[in-house]
Order: C-alpha cells, then structure tokens, then sequence
C-alpha cells in the first residue's frame, strides 16, 4: 500500500461540535493507525491473516470497552469519542474495526451491563488491555436475522449447566478466551453464559477462505455437552432483549466506523483525481468525475451529522434501537456506495493492493449483513414509524 496521506473531510465544521478531548483521542487513534496498521493491512488483508500483534497498541490507544467505567479497566469516555475512535479503525480497515467492536460492545458491554461484580472485576480491565480476547455468540447456521429461533440450550446439572450447540460467523472466535454465549434454558428463556477457553467439549474452529474481513479472524463456536460453572451465567437480565441491547451498542459503532471507510475512500478518489492526467487535462477537472466527488462529501456530510446526533442522544439515554438501525443502515448503504464510485475514478488501479478502495467495498459488503443486515433494519424502522412488525418477534 502506498503512503497513507489520508485528510479527513470535514464539510460542515464538525470538529466544532467535539470537545478538545474527543478530537484529541480521534487524532491519537488517527496518528497510531496511520503509523501502525496503513503499513501493513494490505499484506495481513491479502494472506488472510489477523495482524494479533497489534491488540497491545490497540488496548494502549483505548480501542477496547472505552466506556467501560475505570474502576474496571476502561477509560470512562462518553460515547462520541467511542464513535470517533471506530471511525478511525474503519478507515483504515473494516476487521480491525470489527474486533475492537466485538471486544467492546458485544463482551465488554453485557458483562459490565449484565455481570455479577465478580464477573466484572474477573474479565473486564483485562479484556481492556487486550490480555484477554472475549468473542460474542448469537448467530447460529439456521437462525441469523431470527435469533429468537435459537437451539443452543443450557440444562441444569446441579452443580454446573451443561450447555450444547453451535454458532457461526464469530468474529475473534479463534482467538477468544471467553465467549459470551446466549442460548436457551429449560423453559425457553434467553441467558448469557461466559465459556471460557479450555472447557471440554467447546471449540471453535475458524472460518477459511472468505474474500470479506480478510484482516479479521472468523470462526464458529461448538459445544458439545460444555460444563458451564453456574457463576458463569450473567445475573443481570435474560431474555432476547439482553443480547438485542448489545447489537444496540455494536451497531452504533459501526455507523460511525462506515463514515471512516466512506472517508478513506473519498479522500484516495478525490486525491488520485487531481493526480491522474488524462486528455491533457487533471481528471478532476471532467464534470462527471466532479458529480461523482460532491455526491460523495454530501453523503459523507449527512451521514457525519446523523451520527453526531445519535452520539449525543445516545450519550443522554435517549437513543432508541430503531434510530440505531437508522443510522447503520444508511451509512454502511453510504459508504459501499462510495466505495463503488471511488473504485471508479481510480479505473484499473483501483482493483490493486496499492489503493484501499477494493478491500474496503469487500469488507463492507459483509458489514452491510452483519449485526442485521440492510433491509431488516429496513423493517425495523417500517415497524417504528407504522407500529405493525412485518415479522415475527416473539423470542422468549
């Protein structure tokens, strides 16, 4: 890959907008990224390899559980900077975003959220320093967009539960020392359960050969009558509403990490455009290059201000699940769009490992599906505007 040399736009003067601390963490995570991770991505995205040395760098640059309260490990911060800071590991790839997202959001979260304070004094600060890997298990072969479908199932076995069955496309699963694990009780009733690395009968094999998330480690979790320590069971809160509440937070910071993959994308059109000479003439200098180019920073525009909105709604506990999906969905629609038209102007050369607009509309097309894929968020904004569900969501 050649130089990042990356700007981010900034159309509207939203830095105004952030606080001296924001701006200051969003330029840390910015300047580590462009210094340790551009470098490399291209050669880890091309071998389909997880770059794991870079999990300390992360953990140091506040990446994991940021929120996270620092009487456990994190570092307290409100919610924008969480946002900026996956923007930041977006632009330069979707898979690094992906893991400090999991980490975050879908382990960090309901254990802070739903754990006893043992659970949270056990895994939290070291799940912060990256010590420890933590991998999220909701999705099962035969029930994605249906969750409350499920077949994994927990039994009571006296001393421990005994817990089977199987998840797929979980990011960090091979690596992962605890997984946190939603599957069904005796009656029905969702819990989240904390199955740690090394328990007989769990395993995770990983998922080869994908042409998405290339830099990102994809596996499967199997449980094959696991012995599950009862204290393993987050006390908090059951139900399908306890794993939906972590989606919340998951797919909150991929709206905002979708705006620095569109981000990149526009900044390597628009530069290339002024570079690249064809008929004597910057192509930058064609109208249909330049309709190409507004579109883009008035798409990136809108989407930036959306989601500063949902930050700070989100920051005041305001935020519905509905304005969520909202937000994931049109800008991840925003960003692959761009990325298309980014692929474009760059004509041949935009294919290559020279440029990241391949590898960011790759990515995107599995960032586009995953944590609700585009047109469930569809109906699930049909459903809050109409109040009539156009499917079933009667999960226990």
């Amino acid at each position: 890959m050649a130089s990042d040399r990356f700007q981010a736009p900034d159309y509207y003067q939203l830095d105004e907008l952030y606080t001296d601390e924001q701006k200051l963490i969003r330029d840390t995570v910015r300047e580590y990224a462009k210094a340790n991770i551009s470098p490399i991505i291209e050669d880890f995205a091309q071998r389909s390899e997880y770059p794991k040395h870079l999990i300390p760098g992360l953990a140091e640059v506040g990446a994991f559980g940021p929120y996270i309260p620092v009487e456990y490990g994190g570092a307290g911060l409100d919610q924008i900077t969480y946002g900026l800071i996956m923007q930041e590991l977006e632009r330069v790839d979707s898979g690094i975003r992906s893991a400090a997202s999991v980490q975050s959001s879908l382990v960090m979260y309901p254990i802070w959220k739903y754990g006893s304070e043992e659970q949270k004094m056990k895994y939290l600060p070291k799940l912060a320093t990256g010590e420890m890997i933590g991998c999220f298990g909701l999705t099962e072969p035969d029930h994605g967009s249906n969750p409350s479908g499920m077949i994994t199932n927990f039994k009571d076995n006296g001393d421990h539960y005994l817990l089977n069955g199987a998840k797929m496309w979980i990011t960090n699963s091979p690596i992962a020392d605890v997984a946190v694990v939603w599957a069904k009780d005796e009656s029905g009733r969702i819990h989240g359960l904390l199955v740690e690395k090394g328990m007989e009968g769990f395993t995770a094999p990983e998922t080869k050969d994908k042409w998405s998330l290339r830099a990102s480690i994809t596996g499967e979790l199997v449980f094959d009558n696991v012995k599950v320590p009862k204290e393993n069971l987050l006390p908090g809160r059951s139900g399908l509403g306890a794993p939906l509440s972590c989606l919340d937070s998951a797919r909150y910071g991929i709206a905002w990490g979708a705006i620095g993959a569109a981000m990149d994308c526009y900044d390597s059109a628009l530069r290339y455009s002024k570079e690249r000479i064809q008929f004597d003439r910057p192509i930058a200098s064609f109208q249909l290059v330049q309709k190409k180019l507004a579109e883009m920073i008035t798409e990136i525009t809108k989407a930036q201000l959306l989601t500063w909105r949902l930050g700070v709604l989100r920051e005041e506990g305001k935020a519905t699940t509905a304005q969520i999906s909202m937000a994931k969905r049109n800008n991840v629609d925003m960003a692959l769009k761009i990325a298309r038209e980014a692929r474009q102007i760059h004509g041949g050369m935009g294919i290559t490992g020279e440029y990241s607009i391949m590898r960011h509309m790759m990515n995107l097309e599995s960032v586009v599906t995953y944590e609700g894929t585009h047109d469930i968020h569809l109906l699930i904004t049909g459903m809050d505007i109409t109040g009539i569900p156009s499917f079933r969501n009667d999960g226990k």
